[in-house]
C-alpha cells in the first residue's frame, strides 16, 4: 500500500513533505511493537496517526481505545487504567477491570500523557518495562500484552527539567517520536482541507458548497491557525450554517477569525512553504541577520561619506556618532569605546582617494562583533533583561518558541 492509498483509506488530506514524512514513519513502525510518541499541537490530528498505526499493525483485529489522560480526575485515573479491587476505596463496591486489562492484545492511545500524576507515571513505567501491573487495592501482579501509543502537545523534555514528568519514563516513551506538523507549517494544504470540509458539509446538509473569493482564499492561507485542523473544520461549519451567500469574501471570513499578533515565525512559515528544519530555530537567526545587515549598511554609508568628503571629517563623524557607537558596541553591553579616525595617504597613488583606518581604545575586533553566536546570545540577554527573566515574554519578543529559548539559555549558560 503506497502513501496515496493510505491517505485515501484514512481520510488524510495534504501533500506537505512534513506530513508525508510523519505518515511514512507511522507506516514503517506500525508492524512492530515499538512504543510510539506522537508530538504535535492540539488539533493537528494526533489520534488519526494512532489509528493508522493500529490498523496497519498485527494487532488490527484486537481492541483499540483512545484515552485523554487530562480528562480523567487524578483520584480515579489509576482505577481507570489499572482497575481496582472491591473495597479498595470508598465507592469501590465491586471489582473492576482497567483499560490495560480489557485491551489485552490490542492498542491503547494515551493522549495528553503529560497530564499523568507522578504515581500513575511510576505504574506506567513498570508496565512498559515488563508488561506487569497491580490493581488498586490488590497485591497480585498481573500481566498484559498491549501496545502503547502516547501523544502530547507539551514539551515533555522541558517537563522533566521542571520535575513534572519522570525522566526515565520520558526516555522510555520517546523510543520513536513522530512529529505531526502544525497547520501553519503546511500552507499548501490549508485550502485543500477547506474544500474537503466544505464538500462534506454540503453533502451532509444537502446545501450549496461554500466557496472562497480570491482575497478570502489568500487570507485563509496566511492565517496562523493556532487551533490547527480542528479550528479550520469548525470555521467551515460556521460559514456553512451562518453565511447566506455561498461565495465568501475576505471581509466575511475575517469576522470568523480571532485577531492575532503576527510575528516573524508566522511570516516565515507563510511565505516559504518550506518543510525542512525547525522554523522557530531559524527565525531567531533571521532577526539577528537583519539587525547585522542594517548596522553594516549604516556603517558603509558613513565610511563612503568620509571617503568622498575628506575635508569635513570631523563634521561627518559628529553627525553619525550614534550610528558608529551602536555598531561598535553591538557585541557588548559595555559603553562603546571612543572612536578616532586617522587618514593615511598612500606613498604612491594615482588618484585622489584616501584610506581610512578605524581604531578604538579597546582594539575592537570586527569579526567578533559579527559572530552569529555572539549576536544571538546578546539578543537573548536583552530580551530576558527587558522582561525581568520571564522566559515566556522573552520568547514572544524574540519571535521564537519557549522550547527554543530554553535550549538557547542552556547552550549559553544564561541561568
Amino acid at each position: 500500500m503506497n502513501l496515496q492509498q493510505i491517505k485515501q483509506r484514512f481520510g488524510i488530506i495534504g501533500n506537505s513533505p512534513r506530513l508525508n514524512y510523519a505518515l511514512e514513519t507511522a507506516v514503517r513502525v506500525a508492524p512492530t511493537d515499538i512504543t510510539v510518541y506522537i508530538q504535535g499541537e492540539s488539533g493537528v490530528g494526533k489520534e488519526s496517526f494512532s489509528k493508522i498505526i493500529h490498523q496497519l499493525s498485527n494487532r488490527k483485529h484486537g481492541p483499540f481505545i483512545a484515552i485523554n489522560c487530562g480528562a480523567i480526575p487524578e483520584g480515579t485515573i489509576n482505577s481507570e487504567l489499572f482497575g481496582h479491587e472491591k473495597g479498595a476505596f470508598t465507592g469501590a463496591i465491586e471489582n473492576r477491570k482497567g483499560y490495560f486489562e480489557t485491551v489485552n492484545g490490542g492498542t491503547i492511545f494515551l493522549d495528553e500523557i503529560g497530564e499523568l500524576p507522578m504515581e500513575t507515571q511510576s505504574r506506567l513505567l513498570r508496565l512498559l518495562e515488563n508488561g506487569e501491573f497491580i490493581k488498586v487495592g490488590s497485591s497480585k501482579v498481573q500481566t498484559t500484552d498491549v501496545r502503547i501509543i502516547t501523544a502530547t502537545n507539551k514539551d515533555l523534555f522541558e517537563e522533566t527539567q521542571k520535575g513534572r514528568f519522570r525522566e526515565d519514563l520520558y526516555y522510555r516513551l520517546s523510543t520513536l517520536p513522530i512529529k505531526v506538523p502544525a497547520l501553519r507549517n503546511r500552507p499548501g494544504d490549508i485550502y485543500l482541507l477547506f474544500r474537503k470540509f466544505a464538500f462534506d458539509l454540503a453533502e451532509k446538509y444537502h446545501a450549496p458548497e461554500i466557496e472562497l473569493e480570491p482575497d478570502a482564499e489568500d487570507l485563509l492561507v496566511k492565517y496562523t491557525w493556532p487551533g490547527n485542523i480542528r479550528q479550520l473544520k469548525n470555521l467551515v461549519e460556521q460559514l456553512a450554517v451562518l453565511e447566506q451567500d455561498s461565495k465568501i469574501s475576505a471581509a466575511a471570513l475575517r469576522q470568523y477569525l480571532p485577531e492575532q499578533t503576527t510575528n516573524l515565525p508566522a511570516l516565515a512559515n507563510h511565505s516559504s512553504g518550506n518543510s525542512g528544519g525547525d522554523f522557530s530555530e531559524r527565525d531567531i537567526f533571521y532577526k539577528i541577520l537583519f539587525d547585522m545587515k542594517n548596522e553594516m549598511s549604516d556603517l558603509k554609508k558613513v565610511v563612503l561619506e568620509l571617503l568622498q568628503n575628506s575635508t569635513s571629517k570631523d563634521e561627518i563623524l559628529q553627525g553619525n556618532e550614534a550610528v558608529i557607537q551602536r555598531v561598535l558596541s553591538g557585541a557588548s553591553s559595555e559603553p562603546a569605546p571612543e572612536i578616532t579616525i586617522s587618514r593615511k595617504e598612500e606613498e604612491e597613488h594615482h588618484d585622489d582617494h584616501h584610506h581610512f583606518v578605524i581604531d578604538t581604545e579597546d582594539s575592537v575586533n570586527l569579526e567578533e562583533n559579527l559572530s552569529l553566536e555572539d549576536k544571538e546570545e546578546e539578543l537573548i540577554r536583552k530580551a530576558l533583561l527587558k522582561n525581568n527573566g520571564k522566559r515566556k515574554k522573552a520568547a514572544q519578543d524574540l519571535g521564537i518558541s519557549e522550547r527554543t529559548l530554553y535550549r538557547k539559555i542552556k547552550q549559553y549558560e544564561l541561568d
